[in-house]
């Protein structure tokens, strides 16, 4: 059933601890990812069975399987710490899956590692489900991301600051290896295992650059675009990742850890949603920069690899560093001028005194957009965009004819800009309120009847969709104090 073809494990020992997940009690299923299981060439329905169900919770180990919890280090708020790893976490191994693309397949809340640091090893509920509700309504909006396969209740309670039970997460990843891989090897001073996992990094996630004249500081300069996108692409979709660390933060580019994240309702740039970032580290309005941040501690990773002259791996280093500037204000600004149905760099002056009135007036981030792809062909919308702001004002009005005039002077249809807008400005987002109400009724009442509808409405966000206003809608408290957590 499970055809692995594992490459990680073939790696030294230093790596990762080979270790089985940890039995549960009485596993039971909450929800499968059917289409992302027939992706990955495997059977819903066999994933849904009694064996299927053990092997996703780790009561059984399925054939050609070789489980492990990975090595790395980190950054956390900036704190270097030599050894973190997979503390709750165990990739059984890898599958090609139908498209030829190579993807680990982990259980994540399965257990005790060497990598535990005193904790359980374990994952709630609430936790597991919001992983999987918000990983896979970004990969429908179009943003590189860790997918979620299952959804396991372990039958078990966890102790955190309460009972509360007990689920593994099945998550799919082109790989789980992060910028705090390679600094747990370079910590250590082991530059031949630095080379080791640098080859098989090129090797598995960058081929096109094997044969380059300098491999290692195209892999800092691969790995940088990619950063610069993903980042990018958050933010025009008011997304905050809440705790970028650097062992948070993908080599392969994908969004992975989805504890303390959350989508901005009303907008405003220095939003915060993790309950530890007290001094607005990781605030959206600074994500850009800490994703040079975690880069540069890549950089200080690779740089015996760049050059054997520190000083020449050095310049090397804050090149690419710069380009990554470059490259992320590009991405950033071309995305958000999308937003608004416009082209020119010229009319960034739109985009930038539009987000003050929405800072000023607390409109909500993704209906401000969804309303002016309206606007576009149907004036009857004014009305909804003008009431995000609380009032009318000869400020917002005048911004308004402004943007009219601009988009006039495009060279294309009314219909087509319409239709490029829509492409990029969601209908639905994982509400925050919405997300809540989904966890507690599973924690509190097993109610998982809101976890299958929310992800039916958000697994097509750009189309709007009949009886389903309530997806749409922002909290109507606009001071609410909305805080997320790591939940491990």
């Amino acid at each position: 059933m499970f055809k692995f073809d594992n490459s990680y494990a073939s790696l030294p020992q230093q790596f990762y601890q080979k270790i089985n997940p940890s039995p549960v009690s009485n596993p039971s299923l909450i929800k499968i990812n059917t289409s992302l299981a027939t992706e990955l060439g495997l059977d819903p329905e066999y994933l849904q069975s009694d064996q299927g169900i053990a092997i996703l919770s780790g009561n059984q180990i399925a054939q050609g399987s070789q489980p492990l919890a990975q090595a790395y280090a980190g950054h956390q708020f900036g704190n270097f710490v030599p050894q973190l790893g997979d503390g709750r976490a165990n990739l059984l191994g890898e599958i090609i899956d139908i498209n030829g693309k190579r993807r680990d397949l982990q259980l994540k809340g399965s257990g005790q590692t060497q990598f535990s640091r005193a904790g359980d090893g374990r994952a709630g509920l609430g936790p597991v489900i919001r992983e999987f509700v918000i990983s896979e309504a970004m990969h429908a909006l179009g943003v590189p991301t860790t997918r979620s396969l299952a959804a396991i209740k372990t039958g078990d309670q966890i102790q955190r600051e309460s009972l509360m039970p007990g689920a593994i997460l099945t998550r799919v990843a082109s790989s789980h290896i992060r910028v705090g891989t390679f600094e747990y090897f370079i910590a250590r001073n082991d530059f031949e295992s630095l080379k080791i996992l640098a080859d098989y990094v090129i090797n598995r996630h960058y081929p096109e650059i094997v044969d380059s004249e300098n491999p290692y500081a195209e892999l800092f300069r691969a790995v940088a675009q990619r950063q610069a996108k993903l980042i990018a692409k958050w933010m025009q979709l008011g997304f905050i990742h809440g705790v970028m660390n650097t062992d948070n933060c993908s080599i392969a580019g994908e969004t992975i850890d989805y504890g303390p994240c959350a989508f901005m309702d009303f907008y405003d740039p220095d939003t915060v949603f993790s309950s530890i970032d007290r001094m607005g580290r990781y605030a959206y309005e600074q994500q850009g920069f800490i994703g040079q941040w975690n880069l540069s501690c890549l950089a200080n990773a690779l740089l015996p690899l760049i050059d054997s002259k520190q000083e020449t791996a050095i310049s090397t280093a804050k090149a690419v560093l710069e380009e990554y500037t470059d490259d992320f204000t590009n991405y950033h600004s071309i995305g958000l001028l999308n937003k608004i149905g416009l082209e020119q760099k010229g009319n960034l002056a739109l985009v930038e005194d539009l987000f003050k009135l929405m800072h000023k007036y607390r409109a909500d981030f993704t209906l401000s957009f969804h309303y002016l792809t309206e606007m576009v062909t149907d004036q009857s919308y004014d009305q909804e965009f003008i009431s995000l702001f609380d009032e009318a004002n000869p400020k917002l009005s005048q911004w308004i004819q402004d943007w009219r005039q601009a988009l006039s002077e495009e060279d294309k249809e009314l219909q087509t800009i319409a239709e490029e807008m829509n492409k990029v400005n969601p209908v639905y987002i994982p509400r925050n309120h919405i997300i809540e109400e989904m966890i507690e009724a599973a924690v509190s009442n097993q109610d998982y009847s809101l976890i299958h509808k929310l992800s039916e409405v958000l697994a097509k966000p750009f189309t709007k969709q009949e009886g389903a206003d309530y997806y749409l809608l922002p909290p109507k408290d606009k001071n609410q104090n909305y805080q997320t957590f790591c939940g491990t």
